[in-house]
């Protein structure tokens, strides 16, 4: 695991430092380095490509999306050119270049985008975006079918899941040893590590609780937090929320599994750290940032117990967090 771990930093820092490197000029603005040209068919219109592709502007932290967070590929499919909105050296012309095995790094001109799309220029960036590419897998359109196309890309996407579901168990292993945790398990999987102990009583199913969180994945990448500070940092700060510390009322509000086990671990005050494994998280279909079978790293402190009736709990659905 350690080793796959160190090959992809090798390759995504080869392809971040071909960036810093002379591009060639191409249509439209469109701007590129070829990193690897492994020789085989480029893709053309009607094909799909399942990509890695980071995603940078050209401002201070600039990381607008990377597939290597999820751990799972993008699938890019190469429109015609005759659609309208479509100009050469527009995103679809990228991956013209490209085929099965190929690397490389691309700026778009926003400039040229906003006036040959008509479209107002996005607000992320000042003039250019890059994007870092290294395509996994090229399919070929041909002869096929729209249907028989898309039962490749069911097939090749079960198989990428299957590998999620498979590495879990280490990924989590991986992040206890490189943390220097000595977590405790509970039967269900669940493992926790308590920073600071609060006082007074636990929380019981029907009591509600008040909680500051921010989740992680065991890449490091945030996807929530009520932390505004912590939001900022990472990108993810949404002016249309409000950071503040959230309620729910355990066993009865939709939470995922791992926050109703593990809150009621801990008492008043308490900060902690929650390992929860994907059967007690998002499961296998994840959600949004979240990956199919990803464990997830969570800081919360329970902040308050507000006592109530001790009904039994009702049963919810827990694929996600009550916002």
């Amino acid at each position: 695991m350690k080793k796959s771990i160190l090959f992809l930093s090798a390759a995504v820092t080869l392809l971040a430092t071909a960036a810093c490197q002379n591009f060639k000029k191409g249509d439209g603005g469109l701007e590129y380095k070829i990193v690897k040209d492994a020789g085989a068919e480029k893709a053309k219109a009607g094909d799909l490509l399942s990509v890695d592709m980071i995603v940078k502007s050209d401002r201070k932290d600039s990381l607008l999306q990377s597939t290597y967070d999820i751990g799972l590929p993008q699938i890019v499919n190469i429109a015609p050119d005759s659609i309208p909105g479509l100009y050469a050296g527009d995103y679809n012309s990228m991956f013209k270049f490209l085929g099965e095995g190929d690397s490389a790094v691309f700026r778009l001109n926003l400039d040229t985008m906003a006036a040959k799309s008509g479209q107002p220029k996005p607000e992320f960036a000042d003039k250019f975006v890059t994007f870092t590419i290294k395509v996994r897998k090229h399919f070929k359109k041909g002869n096929l079918t729209d249907s028989a196309l898309y039962a490749q890309i069911d097939t090749y996407f079960k198989g990428e899941i299957e590998g999620l579901k498979k590495a879990e168990e280490g990924k989590l292993a991986n992040y206890i040893s490189d943390k220097k945790l000595e977590p405790k398990k509970t039967a269900s999987g669940l493992q926790y590590v308590i920073a600071q102990e609060g006082k007074g009583n636990k929380p019981a199913v029907g009591d509600t609780v008040v909680v500051n969180y921010t989740g992680t994945l065991v890449s490091g990448t945030v996807f929530d937090t009520n932390n505004a500070d912590v939001a900022k940092k990472n990108n993810k700060f949404n002016p249309m929320r409000q950071y503040e510390p959230i309620r729910f009322r355990v066993g009865h509000d939709p939470v995922i599994q791992g926050w109703t086990e593990g809150l009621q671990l801990l008492t008043k005050g308490s900060k902690a750290t929650l390992l929860v494994p994907s059967n007690l998280g998002y499961g296998e279909r994840g959600g949004g940032a979240i990956p199919p079978y990803a464990p997830l790293v969570f800081d919360v402190e329970l902040v308050d117990i507000i006592p109530g009736p001790k009904t039994p709990a009702t049963p919810v659905d827990s694929a996600a967090i009550k916002k």
